[in-house]
């Protein structure tokens, strides 16, 4: 693949968008403020020279995920929206107004895949970049820290014994299908019936009946996978296709409602986790950790998010602490002089653990400190906000590295959307400055 494209020109018969749209616009404000070419140089690690078609402009790549992200819009809905705003098209890099898209929506999905985290974090570092450049978060506010952890929930359906087993029955079936292995006897229609029972007899408090259609359920899919498994023996590439449903099929048939260790929540993302962080409405939350990092203090422009990170096997929060600095440490380029945490970071194992302040802490607290424990709960609406308005709450992309990669585009997002509101604040106060000069008396 070589170096990305960038196929603007300017038009003769179309007038460009610098002439259509507003300069004082915030979105127009942003795009002036971002060191574009920082960003193609991190996306640029991923592009070499060599034949095929050249990729798209990295500026453009950007400016969608950003834009996705900012404002909660899916794959779909961010492409019908960019071919109608010039203001979408003149962040990305466009010269003139298109009414035509020049990426296919799949593209998104591939450059995700093909950047990663590691990459996509630049835009997360751009973000703090650009507030502090213009004033909206200062050095000190990098120095004292408030870290968190939430639960990043996968889109997933509410796991239940009957559900995971009737999907496995139907994925077996339709796989068996596709692959032309005639099974014995597909159990479709009465699976269906079983599955829908054990609910029926659940609301209904007549669980030895459940019970029954569950066991039911599960004797099925034990003669389904049994009968495949004789089908294909001796057929390595039929082997190779159903190996690995043909395992989650067996685990979800044997796993136990209170067995410890890992379990099956969910076919299509096996990596889920069930979480519980002791909430009364919700107890369980499906999905992997995430650490968020916010300043303690109080910035101009807002609680901006330092860091965020999807954290994979239910670690205890403790534990975290050091990649997470290390990881924020790295992003900023400034060294963590406080961190503040709630109850759930007793017993860290973090290696300057006086730099370490938990709630309810009493020794070694001054005025200062106080002041600034006070302030650690300012993590938990930042917390909320990412979740609910940037896509956090319910991650759509898939495997470990769709959780990495979304925590981190959910953060940016957020910091982006605070730039936003920054830049409007900062254009309302100069024209109040300049409305105030003109109206002053002149004299002669």
């Amino acid at each position: 693949m070589s170096r990305p494209r960038d196929d603007r020109q300017d038009d003769l018969f179309q007038p460009s968008l610098e002439a259509i749209i507003n300069p004082r616009h915030a979105l127009v404000l942003l795009a002036g403020e971002m060191d574009w070419d920082f960003v193609g140089r991190r996306f640029g690690l991923v592009c070499s020279v060599g034949p095929g078609q050249p990729p798209l402009s990295t500026r453009l790549v950007a400016g969608l995920f950003i834009i996705k992200h900012m404002h909660n819009l899916s794959d779909e809905e961010l492409c019908a929206r960019w071919v109608e705003n010039p203001y979408y098209q003149y962040f990305c890099g466009e010269v003139v107004f298109r009414h035509d898209l020049p990426f296919d929506r799949s593209s998104l999905t591939r450059w995700r895949q093909r950047l990663g985290e590691e990459q996509l974090a630049a835009l997360l570092q751009e973000s703090l970049a650009v507030a502090h450049r213009t004033g909206a978060i200062a050095t000190k506010d990098l120095e004292r820290v408030v870290v968190d952890t939430t639960v990043q929930e996968k889109a997933i359906a509410h796991p239940t014994d009957a559900r995971l087993m009737h999907r496995a029955i139907e994925k077996l079936i339709d796989l068996s299908k596709r692959e032309g292995v005639e099974l014995r006897q597909s159990y479709r229609r009465v699976a269906k019936r079983a599955a829908i029972m054990v609910g029926r007899y659940t609301h209904a408090h007549q669980f030895k009946r459940a019970r029954r259609e569950l066991k039911f359920l599960r004797t099925r899919l034990g003669r389904i996978i049994r009968d495949i498994r004789r089908k294909i023996a001796g057929n390595p590439v039929l082997e190779d296709r159903f190996g690995p449903l043909l395992d989650l099929a067996l685990r979800v048939r044997h796993q136990q409602e209170r067995q410890r260790g890992p379990k099956v929540y969910s076919l299509h993302a096996p990596e889920v986790e069930c979480i519980g962080k002791g909430k009364v409405r919700k107890p369980y939350e499906f999905g992997c950790k995430v650490s968020i990092t916010t300043p303690v203090t109080a910035p101009k422009g807002g609680q901006f998010v330092l860091h965020a990170k999807a954290l994979h096997g239910n670690p205890y929060d403790g534990h975290t602490l050091g990649p997470v600095i290390a990881g924020l440490e790295k992003l900023t380029g400034v060294a963590v002089q406080r961190i503040h945490g709630d109850k759930g970071y007793r017993g860290h194992n973090y290696p300057d653990r006086f730099k370490v302040w938990i709630s309810g802490q009493v020794r070694r607290v001054t005025k200062a400190i106080r002041r600034e424990m006070r302030r650690r709960a300012a993590v938990e609406p930042v917390i909320g906000h990412v979740k609910d308005d940037h896509r956090m709450g319910r991650n759509q992309l898939k495997g470990r590295e769709g959780d990495r990669i979304n925590a981190v585009l959910a953060a940016a997002g957020y910091n982006f959307r605070l730039l936003l509101r920054w830049f409007e604040q900062l254009l309302r106060a100069w024209l109040l400055i300049l409305q105030s000069t003109l109206s002053m008396p002149h004299f002669a």
